[in-house]
């Protein structure tokens, strides 16, 4: 019996153990991720055995996971190494080098504005100086690739500089010590009048909310009680910035954003926890068609939990989340883990059809009727699902943020988007400060508000600009650029205001002209109106 049973018992185990190993065969080889890897494995090794010219199995693997990706959605990308250094500094917030923004204009290396806080603006070199030299080899005729190769390095490391500075017999020689540069998120703040103060926004990086806390504490410090938040050209950036920005925003308990995927660790809720340092500020956040994803979340919970008003044009409509992952040699990718939801439950994300140009193209080919919004009538007939906001209003989901006053930006003429393309407000910038940007320091020092009430732009000046356009090859067009000339105008003194004052100078004179912007500090009034909703989404 004792031998019976053992050879039964080994019967079993073995049939079972076929039975076992014939799902788990099925399993791991059948029609899954075993079979396709092998597939590709296959038809890989065949081009290169057979294909009539050497492969680069490399470039085909990286095709390959480009248009596996691209099958999945419209922002699930491949990173190559190439591109991950830079994206790694624009999320972090950093790089290391010398700190200066620059241009390469007529085949010379100009200084834009040294970057505040870096190595060069510490030794004093200044917007328009021209590097005709690094480490005693000519700059001249150099590439911006090269420059970036040249001028950046590891902290601590040493780079010379031979400047040309206008008013200046002999160059001026500066050994730089190379240091972590700070890439700024937060563009400009500054105070437009007594009460109200602007806060620009360029994408959600590392360092983002620590920039944005300082720069509305200093605004505060300096009277603000009404913000305008420009989110406008904004493309995102991390979840967690854009929910730490919000944070300061709303009082305790306040649902800011939540995020679903397919696998349960990606589910995720925001709960704004008291900090709000900035919930008495009255707000205006201004959007457009370029803002997408963290600054849909910022801008959706706002216009949900009515704590202020969103001006603009619709939003992108990204309401997916990525996590970028790493490969092992330098490479990376971004993949969809999650679709994230404002707090009364809109998903963000528009719908996408496979075709991503047509996706792309959409956001930018809205036909949307201009006015107020407040009931979200402009989406009446929409078969988008319906919500309601803190205060009861109706909002809608699946197609970006659109906004409670419809507001168009004004567009540039074909003329002054040339000037603009081809460097021409730049380059005229640069000339005129040779001549004239010692007086003009000495006229306005760090007085930017009353250069912009002040200063014109005059007749000579544009005989100037127009010269420099024609000398690259601009066409010039009567018709055109009469139409263009204010902005024209406004560019080119926009462009001496930033290289004397940095963003901050530039905007202070963009927003004199900007339509949108002054809609926004119109509405103030209505905007602390309808905060007083404040209370439960339903």
């Amino acid at each position: 019996m004792r031998k019976r049973f053992s050879l039964l018992t080994v019967g079993v185990l073995a049939l079972a153990g076929l039975v076992a190993g014939s799902v788990l065969n099925q399993l791991i080889s059948g029609d899954n991720i075993y079979d396709q890897l092998n597939k590709f494995k296959d038809v890989l090794s065949m081009a290169q055995k057979v294909y009539v010219e050497d492969v680069d199995t490399g470039k085909l693997t990286e095709a390959a996971i480009r248009g596996m990706l691209g099958e999945l959605d419209p922002h699930s990308v491949y990173i190559p190494a190439s591109e991950m250094q830079r994206i790694k500094e624009d999320f972090q917030g950093s790089f290391e080098g010398i700190g200066i923004e620059f241009a390469v204009l007529n085949d010379t290396l100009v200084v834009v504005t040294p970057i505040v806080g870096g190595p060069s603006e510490a030794l004093g070199i200044e917007a328009g100086d021209k590097i005709v030299k690094i480490n005693d080899t000519s700059a001249i005729g150099i590439t911006e690739d090269l420059v970036r190769k040249k001028l950046r390095g590891p902290k601590g490391t040493k780079v010379k500089v031979s400047i040309l500075r206008a008013g200046m017999k002999n160059l001026l020689d500066f050994d730089i010590v190379r240091d972590k540069i700070p890439l700024y998120t937060v563009d400009a703040a500054l105070m437009v009048d007594d009460e109200v103060g602007y806060v620009s926004v360029t994408r959600f990086s590392a360092t983002t909310h620590t920039e944005f806390v300082e720069a509305v504490s200093k605004l505060k410090k300096e009277g603000m009680k009404r913000l305008v938040l420009d989110l406008r050209f904004n493309g995102g950036g991390y979840l967690e910035q854009a929910f730490k920005m919000a944070d300061e925003l709303f009082p305790r308990g306040k649902k800011i954003v939540y995020t679903k995927g397919r696998r349960p660790e990606f589910n995720e809720e925001y709960i704004s926890s008291g900090s709000a340092r900035f919930a008495d500020v009255a707000l205006v956040v201004l959007v457009n068609n370029a803002s997408a994803s963290a600054s849909e979340i910022v801008s959706g919970a706002i216009q949900d939990w009515d704590r202020g008003l969103v001006v603009g044009e619709t939003t992108f409509g990204k309401g997916l989340v990525q996590r970028q992952y790493d490969l092992p040699d330098g490479s990376g990718f971004r993949i969809t883990t999650a679709r994230y939801y404002t707090p009364s439950g809109r998903l963000i994300q528009r719908p996408y059809d496979g075709d991503k140009n047509r996706y792309q193209r959409e956001a930018f080919e809205r036909n949307e009727e201009e006015g107020e919004n407040l009931t979200h009538t402009a989406e009446k007939d929409s078969t988008k699902p319906r919500f309601k906001t803190a205060g009861g209003r109706v909002v809608y989901g699946g197609g970006g943020i659109t906004p409670d006053y419809i507001v168009k930006a004004e567009r540039l003429g074909e003329y002054a988007a040339q000037l603009r393309m081809k460097q021409v407000y730049l380059d005229f910038a640069n000339k005129y400060l040779e001549a004239n940007g010692n007086a003009l320091r000495r006229t306005y020092n760090s007085d930017s508000k009353r250069f912009t009430q002040e200063f014109q732009i005059t007749d000579a000046m544009l005989e100037t600009i127009n010269a420099i356009a024609k000398a690259k090859g601009i066409e010039f067009k009567k018709d055109s650029y009469e139409k263009d000339i204010r902005f024209v105008k406004l560019l080119a003194k926009a462009a001496i205001a930033k290289a004397l004052w940095g963003n901050a100078g530039q905007a202070r004179v963009m927003l004199q002209e900007d339509v949108q912007f002054k809609k926004a500090i119109s509405l103030f009034p209505e905007a602390v109106r309808i905060s007083k909703n404040l209370t439960s989404l339903k």
